[in-house]
């Protein structure tokens, strides 16, 4: 075998072994995966690493009632879930479909729809934010930013990808 086809070996394989990393390292939970919001022309608004199970919450109030409502994504095994949907009320829009997730109370006169295993396809949604009133926001644990703050009323992407470098992280 000449020099360069063992040279061209070893890059092919060393780029392989690369790009198949981060699911490795992930597939033993060391890996966090990273979300980020971009506007459409793909300009980065805000990113934020997400720890263990990718867990995140898109968070808003409702436009007619005013009451917030709560969904919750997490990633299993690569693919971007919807996991849980919280609410206070059935209001216009909001309810449960058969079949998807179980119903359960939350103990304050609200809802909960848990184990909806909902995949979301690419890891990515498409959000059009609400304005200040609305205040669309991602909440990470204890961490919170304001969707509405910085993209009021313009259409963003939402994406969900395994962590790669460090961005404009939540505060």
């Amino acid at each position: 075998m000449s020099q360069r086809m063992v040279c061209l070996a070893c890059c092919l394989t060393g780029s392989l072994l690369w790009a198949l990393l981060p699911m490795a390292v992930h597939a033993q939970g060391s890996v966090p995966w990273q979300l980020s919001v971009s506007d459409v022309s793909q300009t980065t608004l805000v990113e934020v690493d997400l720890s263990g199970d990718g867990r995140w919450c898109l968070v808003w109030n409702h436009s007619v009632q005013g009451f917030p409502v709560t969904d919750c994504f997490r990633m299993q095994k690569g693919q971007l879930m919807l996991d849980t949907t919280h609410t206070p009320d059935f209001a216009a829009g909001l309810g449960h479909i058969s079949g998807r997730g179980r119903l359960v109370s939350d103990d304050t006169h609200g809802y909960r729809i848990v184990e909806m295993q909902v995949p979301i396809s690419n890891n990515h949604l498409w959000l059009r934010v609400g304005a200040p009133s609305v205040n669309h926001r991602i909440e990470v644990g204890a961490r919170l930013v304001s969707l509405s703050d910085l993209a009021a009323d313009q259409l963003v992407e939402i994406r969900v990808q395994p962590a790669g470098g460090k961005g404009n992280e939540l505060k």
